[in-house]
């Protein structure tokens, strides 16, 4: 049971078109082509294509007026068609008239909000409907977006993938009519591709060789045993800091120096942070207690710094 199945209603004689799956046991139906319903699955059963042949024709049918079929297009390409299944209700379908393989995902776009409707592999000319319309709420209409990937087994080309959106205006949509590659049925047509643009793979292989070769000109440098934090040893345009822009640049300071001493292998580090009011020591010892890597930290030698530093020992 698919997306643009025409089914039956078990409860009675109403017929429809599967819309969309809600979910495993729900799907919705279009019920003569004017409004749609939630319905179980196992309420439905799918209309053979054999029954609407040989079993709707026993009266006589009056002979359908012949009008000028639209031209088939002949070029190749991928295309959003929206096709009538009634005079009312419209498949919305992709189209893939090309010798590749085309990857892709759909959606909707309302109001810059994006909900994904489908993704499929679509095999050289073959079609997948993604979604239903009903023309008279042609203004409430999300703008569809399509994007693809072609491919092809033993192609020698690389493509770059594509995003279309289509936005539906009435002055352009009913002059889009025409007969629609593969399905050769009269729909509004929109075509998502131009010209592949093929991929230059030896700019690729330049970057991932960039990304994968090491880094020779640099070479960490480990920092001093001792560290002072003082501000005016760390800036000379600290006059005009603020006293919570000055702890920002004490901070950074001890980080990075924290950093490099735990990348070079240190065993212990002094930081020097003065006595103050001892914001800068608290914010410092908050920051070590939830280190990794740290043995243990202490306040360093007093007769040489006093309370104005803290000794880390690292593992």
């Amino acid at each position: 049971m698919n997306v643009g199945d025409r089914v039956r209603l078990m409860s009675g004689r109403e017929e429809g078109i599967i819309t969309r799956i809600l979910d495993n046991n729900i799907v919705e139906v279009a019920i003569d082509n004017d409004f749609t319903i939630p319905v179980a699955r196992r309420e439905v059963v799918v209309i053979a294509p054999e029954e609407a042949k040989f079993l709707r024709n026993d009266a006589p049918q009056p002979a359908a007026r012949k009008e000028p079929a639209a031209p088939v297009l002949a070029t190749k390409g991928i295309y959003l068609a929206l096709v009538h299944q009634s005079e009312e209700l419209l498949a919305v379908t992709v189209v893939n008239n090309t010798d590749y393989d085309v990857l892709f995902t759909s959606g909707e776009d309302r109001n810059n909000i994006y909900r994904g409707l489908q993704n499929d592999k679509l095999a050289p000319k073959a079609t997948r409907v993604i979604t239903h319309y009903h023309l008279k709420d042609f203004e409430k209409w999300p703008s569809i977006v399509v994007q693809f990937l072609q491919h092809r087994n033993g192609a020698p080309s690389l493509f770059e993938p594509v995003t279309k959106k289509v936005q539906f205006k009435a002055a352009s949509f009913y002059k889009s009519k025409k007969t629609a590659p593969i399905l050769n049925k009269e729909a509004y047509l929109f075509q998502l591709d131009t010209k592949p643009t093929v991929v230059d793979t030896d700019k690729i292989k330049e970057q991932l060789a960039e990304t994968a070769a090491p880094k020779d000109n640099y070479k960490l440098q480990a920092p001093e045993h001792e560290v002072d934090l003082h501000i005016e040893k760390l800036t000379e345009d600290y006059q005009g800091m603020s006293n919570s822009a000055m702890l920002k640049k004490q901070l950074e300071h001890f980080q990075d120096a924290l950093d490099r001493a735990m990348a070079s292998n240190m065993h212990e580090i002094v930081f020097i942070h003065g006595t103050g009011n001892g914001v800068l020591r608290k914010e410092i010892q908050k920051i070590l207690s939830k280190t990794v890597g740290i043995k243990y930290f202490e306040d360093a030698k007093k007769e040489k710094f006093g309370y104005g530093a803290t000794l880390v020992r690292l593992r």
